[in-house]
């Protein structure tokens, strides 16, 4: 019974915290922390990975996972035909705080259960034991989804910087999609490359990337704030527009906000890697609100600066470079050169991303294995004994990933649905497992005890976390112009549906005789 297991591994885990502070004395690489050790014996989880992040290189990889700033001018474009300049920044800043309520929510999650696997398992500790385990795998089944898709939109989005590139150098080159498929395949062996050979390396690694992210950030800011031909200030805060003639403006302003969300989505990043940081349970919760402030502070003044130099949308719109942001560098500076160059910076952090996501990706899908959620769990499930990480379950991501840019070969358009997809997903875990919470402390239920508890603000923060995140969900799966031809159709919700449809049907004829949920394990590890 869900419920008082969870009642059970409340109690247990307070025994868990000396309260001399010893809980957070250094063991070994392996162990971590004894607060470590024991979160893990309280999941009732085998340390089969090695705890090579700390404090500042989670916050590292974190800040460079989600990227913001960089995500926040290549997705522009869909903001800036849904709702103008000032839905831009104005669409952002409302995007940003409603996801300070979804990351304060899952922070204290993840410090209750720091864990790869993530709300997967924070829903099978937390829902009603009617449906515990039923939700808990379809969570999974979700989120592997989400991830597999973060995966393939970020490589994408990198690949087609470097086709922008090239246009911008030889005018005479004309993209095709086959050669955005080859680019997608070539950043994606570079992350296998990291995320396997290079893999213990991979925290000083993003550590390093982090401060180009920061320092790259100003080596864009400044120049467009220096050289650029300025908008009037009353036109880049207050010019709200519908360039698709959606017929209303704020219906317009709300689709555009999709764009802004999908910066923010997936910032729980660092609660898949819980079972490599130490003391996770304080780090990964404190890690993901100051990727959020900082991340959402650093994009929100990009976007500010980046309407500010778009003094003419149709044709930043129309580029024939075919990424905005490139165009604008190219007018600011008048330079190829200097284009070129902050291009490359971007790209340099776009890449890493990439790298950051796979390795994100391949936890959550072996924790999901472990606890026998997909086909072929025992052979997902396995973590490499020289690797030390989770290989088949990085291969897998390769190979789900390679198969998924075949799309692109065929429609742009449809591949770029996968950003939809995936937004769409992953909005879907935090609703679930946020609800649970919610429930909980709704029926007066104890909680497990937390290093970042929200305590009697809880509830409020997670009601408007729900609301905000509902809202969103359905706009998720909006078309980007309005009487969308089929090609042009949102057909994210088709995959959803599929996805949906294909874990029930394997839970009910497989899933449900092999899966018991993460709380089951809770129980033995008591």
């Amino acid at each position: 019974m869900a419920d008082i297991k969870v009642a059970e591994s409340h109690v247990d885990s307070e025994q868990f915290h000396s309260e001399d502070g010893e809980d957070n004395a250094f063991i070994s690489e392996k162990e971590g922390t004894l607060a470590d050790k024991r979160d893990m014996a309280r999941m009732g989880k085998r340390q089969e990975t090695r705890r090579n992040f700390k404090s500042i290189t989670i916050l590292g990889f974190t800040m460079v996972i989600l990227s913001t700033w960089e995500a926040q001018l290549a997705t522009a474009v869909f903001a800036l035909g849904n709702g103008g300049t000032a839905g831009l920044i104005w669409g952002y800043l409302i995007v940003m705080i409603g996801f300070g309520f979804v990351v304060a929510s899952m922070a204290e999650m993840a410090s209750m259960a720091p864990t790869s696997g993530g709300q997967y398992h924070w829903v099978s500790e937390f829902a009603p034991r009617s449906c515990q385990r039923f939700l808990s795998y379809m969570v999974g089944w979700l989120g592997v989804l989400g991830w597999q898709t973060a995966t393939a939109t970020v490589t994408y989005l990198a690949g087609h910087q470097v086709q922008g590139l090239i246009k911008l150098n030889h005018p005479e080159y004309e993209s095709k999609p086959w050669q955005g498929t080859l680019l997608i395949w070539a950043i994606l062996a570079l992350g296998l490359l990291f995320n396997t050979f290079f893999s213990k390396r991979l925290p000083l690694i993003e550590g390093i990337i982090v401060i180009l992210h920061v320092a790259g950030f100003f080596a864009v800011l400044i120049p467009l704030w220096v050289m650029a031909d300025r908008a009037p200030a009353s036109d880049v805060f207050g010019l709200f527009a519908d360039n698709m003639m959606w017929g209303s403006t704020p219906l317009a302003v709300m689709i555009g906000l999709v764009g802004a969300a999908s910066c923010f989505v997936g910032i729980e990043a660092g609660a898949h890697m819980a079972e490599e940081v130490r003391d996770a349970a304080y780090v990964i919760p404190r890690s993901m609100m100051w990727t959020w402030v900082v991340n959402g502070l650093l994009g929100w003044i990009m976007a500010i600066t980046f309407c500010f130099c778009v003094t003419d949308t149709l044709g930043v719109l129309l580029t024939p470079l075919e990424v905005p942001f490139i165009q604008v560098f190219y007018n600011t500076t008048g330079s190829v050169g200097g284009a070129t160059g902050m291009t490359c910076l971007m790209l340099v952090i776009a890449v890493f991303a990439s790298v950051a996501v796979m390795a994100t990706n391949s936890r959550q899908l072996f924790a999901f294995a472990r606890d026998k959620g997909v086909p072929f769990s025992s052979f997902f499930g396995q973590i490499s004994p020289t690797l030390e990480i989770p290989f088949n379950a990085v291969v897998l991501t390769l190979i789900f990933v390679l198969l998924l840019s075949l799309i692109n070969i065929g429609s742009t358009v449809a591949f770029m649905q996968v950003i939809s997809l995936g937004v769409a997903a992953m909005l879907t875990t935090y609703i679930i497992s946020i609800s649970c919470v919610a429930l909980k402390r709704i029926r007066g239920e104890p909680l497990l005890p937390s290093k970042f508890n929200l305590g009697k603000w809880g509830l409020p923060i997670n009601i408007i976390a729900l609301i905000f995140l509902v809202f969103f969900w359905i706009f998720a799966f909006f078309p980007s112009a309005p009487n969308p031809k089929v090609a042009d159709m949102n057909w994210a919700v088709l995959g959803y549906g599929v996805v949906i449809i294909f874990s029930i049907v394997y839970y009910l004829l497989r899933g449900r005789h092999q899966y018991v949920g993460p709380v089951e394990y809770v129980r033995k590890g008591q």
